[in-house]
């Protein structure tokens, strides 16, 4: 994997992220690791709709049935 200095991170990271192999980045400060930066997985987005026609909504969705008085005072 490779690595960037946080500051050069930051002066680059647009184009950084255009060019983010599968492998991913590992940003350091100081040395040290801090963050790692990996391409974010396509599938993941599959599941938007996914249980369309699976799930059944059964009642009013917009109320909890919990019948209560509020006293209207001013």
């Amino acid at each position: 994997m490779k690595t960037i200095g946080a500051s050069k991170f930051k002066e680059q990271c647009l184009a950084l992220l255009d060019q983010l192999d599968a492998e991913g980045l590992v940003v350091t400060k100081r040395g040290k690791p801090v963050a790692c930066v990996i391409p974010y997985d396509q599938q993941c987005a599959d599941l938007i709709g996914s249980l369309r026609h699976k799930v059944k909504i059964r009642g009013d969705i917009f109320t909890t049935d919990v019948q209560w008085e509020a006293d209207a005072q001013s």
